[in-house]
C-alpha cells in the first residue's frame, strides 16, 4: 500500500484517502458476514475444504499485485484496491476458520501455547522474508557491500518498481507453502451432515443467543464495547503506518524494508510484555497502559517531519552531519520515528495479549464460550470505523495528520470506556 499510495497513486495524501475508503468497503463486508461464518463453523462440521477455498481464492489474487505497474499498463490503481480488500476480507474468513481448528489441533491445555509459538513463528519469519528482500531487491544499487547483489536478483527493473512489486509473488508463495502443513497433517473437524444454509440459519440463533447471554453482564458489555474501538485504532496504526512513513518522513522501499524487519523483533518482544504486565498489575491496567503508550506514540508521530522533530524542534539536514554513512535512518528524526516504532509495536502487540486475559478475569467461567463468541464478533463489528475516520480526517484536512488525529480519538474514547470497567486484576473471576 505505501507503493501504491506514493507511486501509482503519485500522492500519498489522496493514496491514503482513496486506500481508506476502500478499506472501509473491507471492513463492512466483514462486519456483515464475518460473524455469522464464526458462529456456523460448528454446524460446518469440516473446516478444511472452506479453508482451501479460502485460501485458493486469495493466493492468486495476492500474486495478481505484481502486475500494479507504475505507468498503468497493468492493473488500474481501482483494480489494485479493489482485490487488496477482497484479499483482507478473505484473509478475516481464514482466521476465523483456522482459529476453529486451534483446539483439535493443539488440546485445550497446549492451545495458548500454540497460538503463541504461531505468532512468533510469524514474526520470525516476516523478518527472514523481509531481510532477504532487502539483499535480494532492494540494496543492490545501492550499496557496494561485498555480500550484496550488484544488481537486483532476477533482472529485475527498479526503474519499473519491480524489486516493490515482486513482494506481491513472495507474500503469494509463502500463504501457499505455510497452508500446506495445515492441510496435510493437522485434524480435521468431523462431518456433520448439516446442510450449509442450514448451519448458517443455525449459527445465526445461536449468535443472537450469545448476545443476549452477554448483555446481561454489565462489565462484560462495556469491556466488549470499549474493545471494539481501541482494537480497531490499533489496527489501523498497524495498516496505515507505512503509508504515512512514505508520505511525511519521505521514506522509500529500503527504509519501508529496514522498518518492517525491526518493527517484527519488537512486536515478538510485545508478547513477552504484555505476558509481564498482566502477571504484575493485572490486564485491565496493563491494557491502560498499553493504550496510552500507543495514544502516546501515534501523538509523537503527528510531531515528526525531515525537518521537525516533535512539533517544537528544527532540523536541518543540510547543517548536520549524517549520523552513519548507511543506506537507511541517517538523520535524527528518521531515528527518532523508528524509535516511536519500536514502542508502538511493543505496547500494540501487548496488546493484543492482554486483551485476551482480560476477558477471562471478568467472567464467569461456564459462559466462556458464549463470551469469546461475542469477543469475537467484537473484533470485526467495527472493523470499518478506522478506516472511515482515517478517510474523513484526511479527506478535511487534506493530510496525512489529520487521518491519524482520528485515530487518536479513537483509542481514547476507548480507553475511556474501559476505565469503567470493573474487575481485570490479577485474579480471575472465579478466584475472586
Amino acid at each position: 500500500m505505501p507503493y501504491v499510495a506514493s507511486v501509482m497513486v503519485g500522492d500519498p495524501v489522496r493514496g491514503q484517502e482513496a486506500i481508506s475508503h476502500w478499506q472501509q468497503i473491507a471492513g463492512w463486508t466483514v462486519m456483515a458476514t464475518a460473524p455469522f461464518l464464526g458462529a456456523s463453523v460448528d454446524k460446518l462440521g469440516r473446516r478444511k475444504g472452506w479453508l482451501a477455498l479460502v485460501v485458493g481464492l486469495m493466493v492468486p489474487m495476492i500474486a495478481a499485485l505484481w502486475w500494479a505497474k507504475p505507468d498503468g499498463s497493468g492493473l488500474p490503481v481501482m483494480a489494485v484496491m479493489l482485490l487488496a480488500m477482497l484479499v483482507n476480507v478473505l484473509f478475516a474468513y481464514s482466521e476465523v476458520l483456522h482459529n476453529s481448528l486451534l483446539i483439535r489441533a493443539a488440546g485445550l491445555e497446549g492451545a495458548h501455547k500454540a497460538s503463541g509459538l504461531a505468532l512468533a513463528l510469524g514474526n520470525l519469519l516476516s523478518v527472514f522474508a523481509l531481510a532477504f528482500t532487502a539483499w535480494a531487491f532492494a540494496l543492490p544499487g545501492k550499496v557496494h557491500w561485498s555480500w550484496v547483489p550488484a544488481a537486483p536478483l532476477f533482472g529485475l527493473d527498479p526503474a519499473s518498481h519491480e524489486p516493490e512489486r515482486v513482494v506481491a509473488l513472495m507474500a503469494a508463495g509463502l500463504l501457499a507453502l505455510g497452508a500446506l502443513p495445515l492441510f496435510l497433517f493437522t485434524p480435521d473437524a468431523p462431518r456433520t451432515g448439516i446442510p450449509m444454509l442450514k448451519a448458517w440459519r443455525d449459527g445465526a440463533g445461536e449468535l443472537l443467543s450469545m448476545i443476549r447471554t452477554v448483555r446481561r453482564y454489565r462489565d462484560a458489555v462495556l469491556y466488549l464495547a470499549s474493545r471494539m474501538l481501541f482494537v480497531d485504532g490499533m489496527n489501523a496504526v498497524l495498516f496505515f503506518i507505512g503509508i504515512y512513513a512514505v508520505g511525511v518522513m519521505k521514506w522509500g522501499a529500503l527504509e519501508m524494508l529496514a522498518y518492517g524487519i525491526l518493527l517484527s523483533i519488537f512486536a515478538a518482544l510485545g508478547g513477552l510484555v504484555g505476558r509481564m504486565l498482566d502477571e504484575k498489575l493485572g490486564p485491565k491496567t496493563a491494557l491502560r497502559i498499553e493504550i496510552a503508550m500507543a495514544m502516546l506514540g501515534l501523538i509523537a508521530f503527528l510531531g515528526m517531519a525531515p525537518d521537525r522533530i516533535l512539533f517544537f524542534w528544527p532540523y536541518d539536514a543540510a547543517a548536520h552531519a549524517p549520523l552513519w554513512n548507511g543506506p537507511v535512518f541517517r538523520y535524527l528524526p528518521d531515528v527518532i520515528f523508528v524509535l516511536i516504532g519500536f514502542s508502538n509495536a511493543i505496547f500494540i502487540s501487548g496488546q493484543y495479549a492482554s486483551s485476551r486475559t482480560m476477558l477471562t478475569r471478568i467472567t464467569p467461567p461456564e459462559q466462556t464460550g458464549a463470551f469469546f463468541g461475542v469477543y469475537a464478533l467484537s473484533g470485526v463489528a467495527t472493523s470499518w470505523l478506522a478506516p472511515t475516520l482515517v478517510n474523513i480526517g484526511t479527506r478535511v484536512t487534506k493530510s496525512q495528520q489529520g487521518g491519524f488525529v482520528m485515530i487518536v480519538g479513537l483509542l481514547g474514547v476507548g480507553l475511556g470506556v474501559l476505565s469503567l470497567v470493573r474487575g481485570g486484576g490479577r485474579r480471575s473471576a472465579a478466584s475472586a
